[in-house]
């Protein structure tokens, strides 16, 4: 029988320094966004350059390394799991995020 896996791979680089939360109990969380460069070729044949932008999320001990190691355009490997939510806006209409919620991450020498 085929299982579903939840899993992402991402290699890229650090938008921001990373935004770090606190919560009762010791608990915290980091928040950094990710682009990936992507290329291709249009109808035309031009080579296109298109950066994708990912919320990354760290849970508790990650933190630590994150608060740390990672800092505006540092060269991130990671892998993790898509995580989706949805809220309702000060304005009451419903919207829906989408995050990866990292379990690895390798800081890359840049190229």
């Amino acid at each position: 029988m085929n299982q579903n896996q939840n899993s992402v791979c991402l290699t890229g680089y650090a938008g921001s320094d990373p935004v770090i939360v606190y919560f009762a109990e010791d608990k915290k969380m980091a928040r950094v966004n990710l682009g990936v460069h992507e290329f291709f070729r249009n109808s035309l044949g031009d080579m296109i350059e298109q950066t994708l932008w990912f919320s990354l999320i760290f849970w508790n001990g990650k933190v630590d390394l994150v608060e740390q190691v990672v800092r505006k355009g540092a060269h991130l490997y990671i892998e993790g799991r898509l995580s989706a939510q949805h809220y309702i806006d000060k304005h009451g209409v419903k919207r829906y995020s989408t995050e990866i919620v990292v379990h690895k991450m390798e800081l890359k020498p840049h190229s």
